[in-house]
């Protein structure tokens, strides 16, 4: 097992779900990293699996087909090693390359951060609620999610 700090409070879940949409063969699948509060390895496993339990769902889009959501597993829980603060380290991963080069390439520019990064429309299927949008038409966008 993992080190796990003997105050360790806090963890990432990487929760995969899986969006299917009625009469499209397409499969869309997110990975959704959650904070997760728990006393123990074992508790932050079944707060995680609640979590992604609890997140799915069955509603119709604007195309007014069945859209459902299908909490598929963990793809990793992780503890967090430091207090979350300013500058605490949430996660980590290790390589290790053999040259200059693969080190650069593991940099990205800032327009290519994801927080910079143009947006381009999707290739999933509709999986948009339909109360989604029509609140959008009505003009009345206090309390939706951001979709964009």
């Amino acid at each position: 097992m993992a080190y796990i700090p003997p105050n360790a409070k806090w963890y990432l879940a990487d929760l995969v779900e899986q969006i299917r949409v009625e009469g499209d063969s397409r499969i869309v699948v997110h990975v959704n990293t959650l904070l997760v509060r728990a006393d123990s390895p074992e508790q932050a496993y079944e707060e995680a699996i609640r979590l992604g339990r609890e997140n799915e769902q069955e509603y119709e889009n604007g195309d007014n087909k069945l859209v459902r959501i299908t909490f598929r597993g963990l793809r990793d829980l992780n503890v967090i090693h430091d207090e979350l603060e300013h500058g605490a380290e949430l996660a980590y991963s290790e390589d290790v390359v053999g040259s200059e080069q693969e080190v650069q390439s593991l940099v990205r520019n800032r327009s290519d951060l994801a927080i910079f990064a143009e947006r381009h429309p999707s290739a999933a299927p509709n999986y948009v609620a339909k109360w989604i949008i029509e609140k959008l038409r009505e003009g009345d966008a206090e309390g939706l999610p951001d979709i964009q």
